[in-house]
């Protein structure tokens, strides 16, 4: 078993390294941060956008189904970024993610929040490229889709879906429904996607997914398993055994060890500790010659 001591990145949070949700979004406002200074800069040195939009965007965000192929990994990587002119929305997103994601970790374990998310990410991704096959006007889309409304989509799902009577406290006599909660996300959700078909159905696959996850998790299916298995596996890699460090240096101390009471030139170290003892009680003239020998012996190594 690795025993290696793990310190938190930011240890001057309390249960930081407990907290699932936390850690999620401390990596998407990370992202944010970095694409956000990657605009910043690219504004400062061209005075444009639009060479951002041309060397960044497409290749984080999801393009249209006819681009996607050229870029399939942003089937993952749109729902972890947001544009750089968003901050006010990426603030909402992670609040609404701290709100859902803290009620399924109660609930269900740290270990489900990042599967849940991912998984309804990619689902929603997979629904949105599909949609764009529907009839003229029902596909149209914007260019480029970028940010995790499908993940927070399917992370309400799941909370509602574990506990639909769950209520949020704001004192001890007044509390709203997760219901309430949920309808109102649900509706922002909405109207943010400008009521565009293809990013409804994008939402509508991230909550299924979210619903169909928790539904895997009751039946005693672990969905989301494999990932934390791969992630020890590379932690222990890179990670310090404390239990076979210690078995290496004992095996080096017991080899010191040996050599210090081997016999040397035929004198066993107890041996010459023996007369060593004779001495200090009776004095040298005390030895036999065999022990004068002995000593003669051990002193010409």
């Amino acid at each position: 078993m690795n025993t290696g001591r793990k310190r938190s990145i930011l240890p001057y949070i309390p249960g930081y390294d407990n907290n699932a949700v936390i850690k999620l979004i401390f990596f998407l406002s990370g992202a944010y941060i970095i694409l956000a200074v990657s605009w910043a800069i690219v504004m400062l040195v061209y005075t444009d956008g639009r060479n951002f939009d041309t060397y960044f965007i497409p290749f984080i965000a999801i393009p249209a189904i006819k681009a996607f192929q050229a870029h399939p990994w942003t089937i993952l990587t749109y729902g972890l970024f947001h544009f750089p002119n968003t901050f006010m929305k990426m603030v909402s997103d992670m609040l609404w993610l701290y709100c859902f994601g803290s009620v399924t970790q109660m609930l269900v374990g740290k270990k489900q929040i990042i599967p849940v998310f991912m998984y309804s990410i990619i689902a929603g991704g997979i629904f949105y490229l599909l949609s764009q096959l529907l009839p003229a006007g029902l596909g149209n889309t914007p260019p480029y889709i970028l940010g995790p409304s499908a993940g927070l989509m399917g992370m309400a799902a799941a909370a509602v879906t574990l506990s639909p009577k769950y209520r949020f406290y704001i004192t001890e006599t007044f509390s709203i429904p997760i219901l309430v909660v949920a309808g109102v996300f649900t509706l922002l959700m909405l109207i943010d996607t400008g009521f565009y078909m293809p990013l409804i159905i994008m939402l509508a696959g991230g909550g299924l997914t979210g619903f169909v996850y928790v539904k895997a998790l009751k039946a005693g299916i672990k969905p989301g398993e494999w990932m934390y298995t791969i992630a020890a596996k590379t932690e222990s890699l890179f990670t310090p055994n404390e239990q076979a460090i210690r078995q290496k240096n004992s095996i080096k101390r017991n080899a010191v060890l040996n050599t210090l009471y081997e016999p040397k030139n035929g004198v066993t170290q107890k041996r010459i500790d023996d007369i060593l003892d004779k001495i200090n009680l009776k004095g040298y003239n005390a030895l036999s010659n065999e022990e004068k020998e002995v000593l003669m012996r051990a002193g010409k190594q």
